[in-house]
């Protein structure tokens, strides 16, 4: 790979660390060559190569760019606090069970704790309980009670179904996965606690919400910065858990 000669640009990423954002230079990075690969790969390559939060991920040990969707959601929102439970649902690689830690200083004594799901082989994450099992499984409910040791003040998923080019049959696997995380999030969650999901612009969320709105005092939709433009994806986040 090489870089192609050109003007440099700085993009404002958010630290995860703190609350404060970083300006990462970026000097534009064209793929050498092309040879074997498709023009699909080739444009997703240069696209990860040029993408500030790919490179903010990098220099600061974060496993996805994604860890920056719940930094920036959470300087929104400040649902995420010292000493908190916290799952992840549909957590690997990891990146946002890594911010989930260090918010609630899980990997500090008498700190928080972070618990996180995954069917794909994901983990260690110092600090947090990494367990590799599908949320669908009959046993994964239980397996996470254990590990959380307790009621959970956030519940939040990034989960998402492989897609399979019919409209209709991915509409009703997004639909699913929301109905199952929200099951699990009433089971578990403290009252005032948060739920966070994502959710798909265009996807009809009206009977989930008609559900969340009595049992929560506030929710809102958001799309952080991070979350590519492109992407149809948006989050739900309901604060105030009544119960």
């Amino acid at each position: 790979m090489a870089r192609a000669p050109g003007k440099k640009s700085g993009r404002r990423v958010p630290s995860t660390s703190n609350r404060s954002a970083v300006s990462v230079r970026m000097t534009s990075v064209r793929v050498k060559s092309a040879r074997g690969r498709s023009t699909s790969s080739v444009q997703w390559l240069q696209r990860q190569l040029n993408d500030p939060y790919v490179v903010a991920a990098r220099q600061q040990g974060y496993k996805s760019r994604a860890a920056f969707k719940l930094v920036e959601m959470d300087q929104q929102l400040a649902f995420l606090k010292p000493g908190q439970r916290v799952v992840d649902l549909g957590a690997a690689p990891g990146g946002w069970t890594q911010v989930a830690v260090e918010r609630t200083r899980a990997d500090q004594p008498r700190g928080g704790t972070v618990v996180g799901i995954d069917i794909l082989e994901w983990g260690p994450i110092p600090g947090a309980h990494c367990i590799t099992l599908d949320f669908l499984d009959p046993a994964a409910p239980q397996a996470l009670k254990d590990a959380l040791g307790g009621t959970a003040d956030v519940v939040m998923s990034d989960m998402a179904a492989p897609t399979t080019g019919d409209p209709r049959t991915d509409h009703l696997r997004i639909i699913a996965l929301l109905e199952v995380a929200w099951d699990f999030a009433a089971e578990v969650l403290a009252p005032g606690g948060t739920f966070l999901c994502k959710v798909f612009q265009g996807g009809a969320t009206g009977d989930l919400l008609k559900i969340l709105k009595p049992r929560f005092d506030s929710i809102k939709h958001i799309k952080p910065p991070a979350s590519r433009k492109e992407s149809p994806e948006l989050y739900l986040v309901a604060r105030g858990f009544r119960g």
